[in-house]
């Protein structure tokens, strides 16, 4: 589905980026603030006619969130809010031009508040997850208009694209030959075959786009994720949950070779983390996302969407703050894509997948170990001190 910029807020104009804060040493850092927060309240305030109020809790309400002292942030955190929004994002009707929450998205987005920024990042799993899911669905001719999401990734798309500045992202690969922090070569080489490091190219340079067309897809939604991944940080771990749950879906059905490297002794103790996702709805109870948002379907995976998407992964695996349930949602996915990559014969997912694996195993190890130990070592009484005998000369 391509987007004819049938929408009233035209996706050619995500061209224009959000415009850059001008400073100013002689300005106020307390008027500076206010005007942050009053720009802040205000764009909270206006969900109010866009969105009902929310249906399970008559305590929370937008305008609590926007009389904070940082409204932007208690939004971001605020998993109430998270519900809110999400539940409007996921109805049948939503991502169409007209539709007002992709209004605001887009326009909070073109806001120079990096907070408010972060606050549509934080949506862009379910932005990316229905909106991808839609237009793979079986019935997606039928599917109405999806050009309010598609204006929303193009205005990330764009932002990068502007800050890139036409060069591409590129990693300096070391030579083996020469020594390192890491490992150091059997063979010194002599200065002269010194060989110098190559460079990788992580991302060819962007080009702009005005419209989403289905050869441009990948891309679009790629760099949208990277984005993302670079405010990983930032994100509350019901958005990472989110992803990964989208993730294992568009991965496809369960696949028994998505266990192979679980058949070991500590196969039980990862299963039953797996669980508490799959069979339990443990962390959408307890992130606040709700059982009847869909999971997704299977969908075409290029490299330009699953590079980002296994570097996200990667952060929600290995992260040490992120939350149990991102870790086991993580845990989920990445098996299934391992599978998904295996039965697809895709060496770069193989290998990064089955990397991500490993490392998992062996962190769930050392837990478990970490654990045994604590257990055990509570458990042993302490030794009693032999009594202390003073020589006393003579």
């Amino acid at each position: 589905m391509d987007s004819n910029n049938n929408n009233n807020y035209s996706p050619s104009s995500t061209s224009s980026t959000p415009h850059p804060t001008t400073t100013n040493n002689t300005t106020d850092p307390v008027q500076s603030w206010w005007e942050a927060v009053s720009k802040a309240r205000s764009r909270i305030l206006s969900l109010s006619s866009i969105i009902p109020s929310h249906p399970s809790s008559s305590s929370f309400s937008l305008s609590s969130l926007a009389d904070s002292d940082r409204p932007a942030i208690s939004f971001l955190s605020s998993p109430d809010a998270y519900s809110l929004i999400s539940s409007s994002l996921s109805s049948p009707v939503s991502g169409s031009g007209s539709d007002p929450l992709c209004q605001w998205l887009y326009d909070t987005y073109l806001s120079s508040d990096p907070n408010l920024r972060l606050i549509v990042l934080s949506f862009l799993p379910l932005l990316c997850g229905i909106y991808l899911s839609r237009i793979h669905s079986s019935d997606s001719s039928s599917a109405p208009s999806l050009a309010g999401f598609e204006a929303v990734l193009l205005a990330i798309y764009s932002s990068e694209v502007k800050s890139r500045a036409g060069k591409p992202v590129v990693v300096q690969i070391p030579h083996l030959s020469n020594p390192s922090l890491y490992h150091t070569p059997r063979n010194k080489p002599h200065k002269s075959q010194v060989q110098a490091p190559s460079t990788g190219v992580l991302s060819s340079p962007l080009e702009p786009q005005i419209a989403i067309k289905s050869t441009k897809r990948p891309v679009i939604v790629g760099v949208a994720l990277d984005c993302y991944f670079k405010h990983i940080s930032q994100m509350p771990s019901w958005s990472k949950v989110e992803l990964c749950r989208f993730a294992a879906a568009w991965a496809g059905q369960d696949c028994a070779c998505q266990d192979k490297f679980d058949e070991f002794d500590d196969a039980d103790y990862f299963l039953e983390g797996r669980n508490v996702m799959i069979s339990n709805n443990e962390i959408e109870e307890n992130s606040g996302i709700s059982e009847s948002e869909p999971k997704g379907v299977r969908i075409p995976l290029p490299w330009e969407i699953l590079q980002p998407l296994l570097r996200i992964l990667g952060h929600c695996l290995l992260g040490p703050l992120n939350t149990q349930d991102a870790k086991d949602a993580a845990s989920v996915a990445v098996r299934r894509l391992y599978a998904r990559g295996s039965h697809d014969l895709v060496p770069q997912a193989i290998l990064a997948t089955r990397s991500l694996i490993q490392l998992d195993k062996r962190t769930r190890e050392t837990a478990k170990a970490t654990a045994a130990n604590t257990s055990s070592n509570a458990n042993t009484p302490a030794k009693a001190k032999k009594p202390e005998i003073l020589l006393v000369s003579k």
